[in-house]
């Protein structure tokens, strides 16, 4: 395992001082929590964190042959935004599926799109691929060391804004963000705890976790299409195991949970959110979080580059 330090989270929140929002924490008294907006970043998700981090991290050299990833939106988003600030060339490999919102946001920033199969593993091999052919340095959306010490700067602000914070609820996908969160919550010296949340579709963490292992499921699926990738990363799994005390469980949620978390957020409390960010909300209005939920309650909100057909297609009681 390559250890993340303390030292790399804090280099890595002074290098996003400017580049990245330092998203507020926002009291929903309907909930009983406090949302933590990152959906109010730049490109509309926190994965910008991340990825700045690791592409600044590159030799200037081998940054200014260009950079690829692969990526079902946001990361794919916050690789063009990065490679735009640096001035480089970003390539980003997208799932035949993707959200049109986010296809054209990664174009807004100067990303090139190529389309590759429905699966993260099927726009991993086109990205390798790719990154060989035309030597390109990989960013991956999530199993880099420098990734998860950008992603921990969520978990440093929470700390540093809600010191007597004793939950964290994270969204997972393939583990860059919630072990990020525990390694900037422990870099804070913060003794508040996280729970990830899933969606039932794709519950790679909770099946990795009871094998003890990575685990790569065969298919998943679920409107929130930044939660299914097939497993979760070696790196981000490691950094669970190192520091399990802190992480108090998985749960997950119903796609109807998720999308009326969705139509909850904008009807009733302003905010255009995601399905992989309203997953938070859901498992706390579905009850799924009822055995963790030990206030004060932080739902991290991931990313709000939502579809505006389902905001008109949730229902409206």
């Amino acid at each position: 395992m390559t250890a993340i330090a303390d030292s790399d989270v804090a280099d890595a929140a002074r290098a996003l001082d400017g580049v990245a929002v330092r998203t507020p924490l926002v009291w929903i008294e309907r909930l009983g929590a406090w949302l933590k907006l990152e959906s109010r970043q730049p490109m509309g998700a926190f994965k910008i964190r991340g990825a700045y981090n690791a592409i600044r991290k590159l030799s200037p050299e081998t940054r200014g042959r260009g950079v690829i990833t692969f990526s079902s939106g946001n990361h794919g988003q916050a690789v063009a935004f990065a490679a735009q600030r640096f001035g480089v060339r970003a390539v980003v490999v997208m799932p035949e599926t993707a959200p049109s919102v986010k296809v054209d946001g990664v174009k807004r920033w100067g990303g090139e799109v190529v389309m590759a199969g429905r699966t993260s593993e099927d726009r991993r091999i086109a990205a390798l691929e790719i990154a060989e052919r035309e030597r390109l340095a990989v960013i991956p959306p999530f199993d880099h060391a420098d990734i998860i010490a950008g992603q921990a700067t969520v978990g440093l602000e929470i700390a540093a804004d809600l010191p007597d914070v004793a939950t964290v609820v994270v969204p997972v996908g393939g583990g860059g963000l919630i072990s990020g969160v525990v390694r900037g919550l422990a870099a804070a010296g913060s003794h508040a705890r996280v729970v990830g949340v899933e969606p039932s579709g794709a519950p790679k963490l909770i099946r990795s976790l009871a094998a003890g292992r990575p685990v790569t499921l065969e298919r998943t699926a679920s409107l929130a299409d930044g939660l299914i990738t097939l497993t979760v990363g070696a790196l981000p799994f490691a950094v669970l195991q190192a520091d399990a005390a802190r992480l108090a469980g998985v749960v997950t949620v119903e796609d109807d949970s998720i999308r009326e978390a969705v139509h909850f957020l904008h009807r009733d409390c302003g905010l255009t959110i995601e399905p992989s960010g309203a997953a938070t909300t859901a498992a706390l209005r579905s009850g799924a979080l009822d055995p963790f939920r030990i206030p004060p309650l932080v739902l991290v909100v991931s990313g709000g580059n939502v579809d505006p057909a389902l905001l008109e297609e949730a229902p409206h009681s």
